[in-house]
């Protein structure tokens, strides 16, 4: 066995438990749900913000159509804790629907219905936007989770009003459901009787404060971005989907970042972020898919010698070229190649320290906080992420970086080959 088997069947098990983890699944699931709707948002902010508009006609537009983003990228938490409750209960064999009603639930009752006017009067009974997005995503998570869990343990126990067997089942899961909600529902409504009443403050600004301010500050720097890109890598080399594994970690950081740059872009107010979850979709899954290998599959196809490399390269450049990059990575073959680890790893790594650095000397815009689809092809995904023609060019850059890297080592690739045969 050698060191590459050794370190493989080292960290696959534990991989593979995080990547099987019920809280982590519910959790990518949950966002998941909210996929098709933070989309449509994204394209009505796309279109109402297009760069040949003046101030004018955007203002019309956002008028006019800004409910489009309103009603679903500025709630993005509501769809997430509804997913959270929906999706654990039913990892436990439990109704999900009303798991989701009831985590829904439990985190509005922890939320303030109350908002601060421009004049500084405070107003009852409504909801703030923030709160249902990018502010409490933190706090929905922790609630829908501990209420989902609460609900099923309740329900499980047997503690619930069984209805005849000739009684409608939507009628009967009703009833099923009555007493587990109500007893869920009150727990959060003691927590938010306690935190209000004796310490005058609410669970929002306490988590967000205590958890997710630390937490998104943490997630937004270069040095955790790349250790947390270093860890796709490393695990893709071995053959398990770095992406889906690493995601479900930082998804929910990346996803809050992404929100909070989307309310000051709306605002007309400098970008808060540079990494978010479009920086790490479009700058990287955008260049080819999981290390940015449409150069490395173009090299392949047009520049080696060899007809094995060749074919494999031309097989995988349409894939490519939307960011599926799964022909080359068990075509070429990248997984166990250790003649490739070096490329493989370092190069997402100095593209993605380029990026950082140049948004953050303000040449390329940092992403608005649209959402943009990770199959849409290289320039066009980093001008709809930026609102710039400046961020397709960044794009264009970053592949010329990748090629450079890696050409050296697909021309040790070549011989091989040749010394093989």
């Amino acid at each position: 066995m050698n060191f590459f088997d050794k370190i493989g069947d080292t960290i696959a098990p534990l991989a593979r438990k995080l990547g099987e983890n019920r809280y982590l699944s519910v959790l990518r699931d949950a966002f998941m749900l909210s996929f098709p709707l933070t989309m449509f948002g994204s394209i009505v902010v796309v279109i109402n913000n297009l760069p040949f508009f003046n101030d004018q006609t955007k203002a019309l537009l956002s008028n006019l159509f800004g409910n489009g983003q309103s009603a679903t990228m500025s709630i993005m938490t509501v769809f997430v804790t509804f997913g959270i409750g929906y999706y654990l209960c039913r990892s436990y064999d439990v109704e999900g629907i009303f798991g989701g009603a009831v985590s829904f639930a439990s985190f509005l009752i922890l939320t303030p219905f109350m908002v601060t006017s421009a004049k500084g009067e405070e107003v009852t009974g409504v909801l703030s936007l923030d709160r249902l997005g990018a502010k409490g995503m933190f706090i929905g998570m922790i609630s829908a989770f501990l209420a989902a869990e609460i609900y099923t343990r309740i329900t499980k126990k047997g503690w619930q009003i069984k209805m005849p067997a000739s009684v409608p089942p939507a009628v009967s899961k009703s009833f099923a459901a009555l007493i587990p909600a109500i007893l869920t529902l009150s727990v959060f409504l003691v927590i938010n009787a306690v935190a209000t009443g004796l310490f005058k403050v609410n669970m929002h600004d306490i988590v967000y404060q205590v958890i997710q301010a630390p937490l998104t500050g943490l997630g937004s720097s270069l040095p955790a971005t790349l250790i947390a890109l270093f860890f796709v890598q490393f695990l893709w080399f071995f053959g398990l989907h770095g992406q889906i594994i690493v995601n479900s970690v930082m998804d929910p950081i990346w996803n809050t970042l992404m929100l909070e740059n989307l309310e000051a872009y709306k605002a007309g107010k400098e970008l808060p972020h540079i990494i978010t979850k479009p920086f790490m979709e479009v700058f990287t899954v955008g260049l080819g898919g999981s290390g940015m290998t449409l150069a490395v599959v173009i090299l392949m196809a047009f520049v080696l010698k060899k007809k094995q490399y060749q074919d494999v390269g031309r097989l995988a450049l349409a894939p490519g070229i939307f960011n599926v990059n799964e022909p080359v990575i068990f075509g070429l073959p990248i997984v166990l190649n250790p003649t490739i680890l070096i490329p493989w790893v370092i190069a997402p790594l100095i593209v993605t320290t380029l990026n950082y650095l140049v948004m953050a000397a303000g040449i390329v815009p940092a992403p608005t906080g649209v959402s943009v689809p990770w199959t849409v092809p290289i320039f066009f995904s980093g001008m709809l992420a930026t609102n710039s023609v400046l961020g397709g060019v960044l794009q264009i850059v970053d592949f010329v970086i990748v090629a450079i890297v890696w050409y050296p080592f697909l021309r040790v690739l070549d011989k091989q080959l040749d010394s093989a045969l």
